[in-house]
């Protein structure tokens, strides 16, 4: 394999090159990929596959910065001149006001760094990549420009690619365009220079998540030069603002300032001109001054905001700075582009019709807590609706995990939904599968076939009518096979559609093994 010159292009032209193009720039190789020893050089040359992080402060310039607050500036005042007039009590008093102040933001603030610094360490991920002709799986942090990726339904993309080879890849590009619609790729689409990123379909973008399909994609940018990575550096570079709060206060501050300066002020004058002791009028004047501080103000804040943070936390949301609690209880209107920013991108069952009877699936989101219940007279076991929820458990390529409490799709959120539904029926999948047809928009269904002891057997997934097309018979309730009544079906798909739901067909088929050779679907 003959090394060229590697460039990590900054001008996000990948997109308009074709594939052998773009290998031919970052001299590699469209099935072996890079040797090891090249691989180990360009991990020399450009780094890893890291996002530079903003170079956080030290505990001390942290500690010290909780001092920025103009009360507690008056309050330090106070305390340094009443020690100087030798009062150390009231200096202490004064003193440890604010020194408690300090302490409880220096604390959550600390705790808010050590939640993030937490789950930068859990978001470590791994890549398939292809060196010396074998196919290793390594930390994404190793990558480099020209490295050959292989992708699958549930990973996440773990550096910018050039999409070689697609299979009814589908990506999830939410982290940088905010459409939670998966976006179709296609990897020998030509596409022009001037592409807005949204549209470039023959491209995988770092930190986006492959919903479904396969593919094999060239690396061409890793760490800061990923788009991911420049928005972060956008995010580093952005000005702090000022929240509503910090605003009021510091214009609360300042009124009090000057008010107490101004009194202090003219009590000193005034008694100084009735002829008092000079020592013992300046030590009235800050007594009065230090008097009408609200010493007590800070603290109370602090206290209130630290109260926010933490229910803000059992809600698992972090919050970095006190007074950001303050801004997010002020808001009042939220402004979106489009309402699909604001999902949750699930997808849940909603209804079934299996055996002539119809049930609904109560219960939402991807826990499988719900039941299926019957919308009329049911029978009490109905073979059809265990049949119906096999195959969406079975002719599938997502997965359903749990961890730390909580339930998380990996592949298709529709493909999930159906795992979920199987779920709420107790069901598991005990076939083992043998192989697979893809689902591809040309052909409207996926396939899968199963070991059942001696026989084999097919489960099919797809658009009603296709399947319709492929089937003769269906089962009834109570597992007998009948004639289909196709009739019956389109009005149970139309009552469905009117509601708004996404309506998808099962079917399956047993043969024997020694009889099949290929799996085909002409009539199930």
């Amino acid at each position: 394999m003959k090394t060229e010159t590697v460039v990590q292009r900054t001008d996000n032209v990948w997109h308009a090159l074709p594939p052998a193009d773009v290998i031919a720039r970052l001299g590699s190789d469209e099935r072996f990929g890079l040797t090891t020893a090249e691989a180990e050089q360009r991990l020399k040359r450009y780094g890893p596959n890291e996002i530079t992080a903003k170079r956080g402060k030290s505990p001390l310039v942290r500690f010290l910065l909780q001092f920025h607050n103009p009360l507690l500036y008056i309050l330090l005042i106070a305390s340094v001149v009443t020690f100087v007039l030798k009062d150390i009590v009231d200096a202490a008093i004064i003193f440890g006001v604010v020194l408690v102040n300090v302490i409880l933001g220096y604390i959550q603030e600390s705790r808010a760094e050590k939640a993030i610094e937490a789950l930068t360490r859990t978001m470590t991920m791994e890549a398939t990549v292809v060196r010396d002709r074998k196919t290793f799986r390594i930390p994404a942090a190793s990558l480099v420009p020209g490295d050959l990726v292989l992708l699958q339904s549930g990973d996440k993309v773990p550096a910018d690619m050039r999409l070689i080879r697609t299979r009814d890849l589908q990506i999830a590009e939410a982290a940088l365009t905010g459409e939670s619609v998966a976006v179709q790729k296609d990897a020998d689409v030509q596409l022009a220079p001037d592409t807005l990123l949204a549209e470039r379909r023959n491209m995988a973008y770092a930190s986006t998540l492959v919903t479904y399909g396969q593919a094999t994609g060239i690396v061409v940018a890793i760490g800061d030069n990923t788009e991911v990575g420049r928005i972060s550096q956008l995010i580093a570079t952005a000005t702090e603002l000022d929240t509503p709060l910090t605003r009021k206060i510091a214009q609360f501050s300042q009124v009090v300032l000057y008010a107490i300066l101004a009194l202090a002020a003219l009590i000193f004058i005034i008694e100084v001109a009735r002829g008092a002791s000079l020592v013992d009028t300046l030590t009235a004047a800050i007594a009065l001054a230090v008097a009408m501080i609200p010493e007590g103000l800070p603290a109370a804040l602090t206290v209130t905001l630290a109260i926010g943070v933490s229910r803000m936390a059992r809600r698992r949301a972090i919050i970095r700075k006190l007074p950001a609690v303050e801004a997010l209880g002020s808001t009042t209107v939220i402004c979106s582009d489009k309402t699909g920013t604001l999902t949750q991108n699930q997808m849940t069952t909603q209804q079934i019709s299996a055996g002539g009877v119809c049930y609904d699936v109560t219960g939402v989101g991807y826990a499988p807590s719900g039941q299926i219940v019957a919308t009329g007279d049911a029978p009490a076991q109905n073979v059809a609706l265990t049949e119906c929820l096999m195959a969406g458990l079975l002719c599938n390529d997502s997965a359903l995990v749990e961890k730390d409490g909580r339930w998380h799709a990996q592949g298709d959120p529709t493909e999930v939904a159906l795992i979920v539904a199987a779920r709420k029926a107790n069901l598991t999948a005990p076939l083992p599968r043998l192989d697979t047809i893809p689902f591809e928009s040309q052909h409207q269904y996926m396939a899968t076939l199963h070991a059942l002891d001696s026989t084999r057997r097919i489960y099919v997934k797809g658009a009603v009518e296709v399947l319709l097309e492929r089937c003769a018979n269906m089962l009834d309730a109570s597992g007998n096979t009948v004639a289909l009544n196709a009739e019956k079906i389109h009005r149970d798909v139309d009552a469905m559609a009117l509601r708004g739901l996404r309506v998808l067909a099962f079917a399956r088929k047993d043969t024997r093994a020694e009889k099949l050779h290929t799996m085909t679907l002409h009539r199930v």
